[in-house]
């Protein structure tokens, strides 16, 4: 008899219980929400960058793409969706796939792009590169919790590597050019929406003018 199934509390992704393995990979596969919601949400509340916010609408557009092609194909998900009890979704393309692959694609352009006006050339592999395990587990754990077969998601992350790629193209060929537009409508001036890709080091730029604001703070305060 098959061991009973349990879920991660206030997420409902399901893993069988005493697998360590599965308890594990059933985190994984909630990486796409912690990006959304720690990452993105909490960028535009406190960020505000143009950049990052054109990043987030690519992957909601992505979602909703992949969403009319599940729709399109009508392709079941494998014989254990009964036990997870999502037999009535479908499982071509896998949107977890699609969204790391589009997010591991558009952040290494982005970080390569960003550092390598620095030079720091070390960073940007780096950070340019340790999203890709991440994408990866989160493919392998769709498939190991028994939501996806291996064509499903491979299927997500191809269409996540070329909309991730296209959509960088986009932004930074064409829609950057509108960015001081944006900065400048009644939308930016009242949400501080900003784009600081013309600044080659950021945090030096925030750290000397935050460091010049103290100081004439304290120079008032003295006269």
């Amino acid at each position: 008899m098959a061991a009973p199934l349990k879920a991660v509390t206030l997420t409902h992704v399901r893993y069988r219980k005493g697998d360590q393995l599965g308890h594990f990979l059933a985190w994984v596969s909630l990486i796409p929400v912690f990006i959304s919601l720690g990452g993105f949400v909490s960028h535009f509340l406190f960020r505000r960058e143009l950049q990052t916010i054109f990043f987030a609408l690519g992957l909601l557009i992505s979602q909703i793409l992949n969403e009319l092609v599940k729709t399109s194909v009508q392709q079941s998900r494998p014989e254990t969706c009964h036990l997870l009890e999502m037999c009535d979704s479908h499982g071509w393309p896998s949107s977890h796939s699609q969204y790391m692959f589009f997010f591991a694609v558009y952040f290494t352009l982005l970080t390569f792009r960003r550092f390598g006006d620095l030079g720091a050339r070390q960073n940007s592999i780096f950070l340019g590169f340790v999203v890709w395990p991440l994408a990866s587990l989160t493919m392998y754990s769709r498939v190991y919790l028994g939501y996806h077969t291996v064509a499903q998601v491979f299927a997500g992350a191809i269409l996540g590597t070329a909309l991730g790629g296209v959509w960088f193209l986009v932004v930074n060929s064409w829609l950057k050019g509108w960015f001081p537009v944006i900065e400048e409508s009644g939308f930016g001036r009242a949400f501080y929406v900003k784009d600081t890709s013309h600044i080659p080091n950021v945090l030096k730029f925030e750290y000397d003018n935050a460091r010049a604001a103290r100081k004439e703070l304290e120079k008032k305060r003295g006269d």
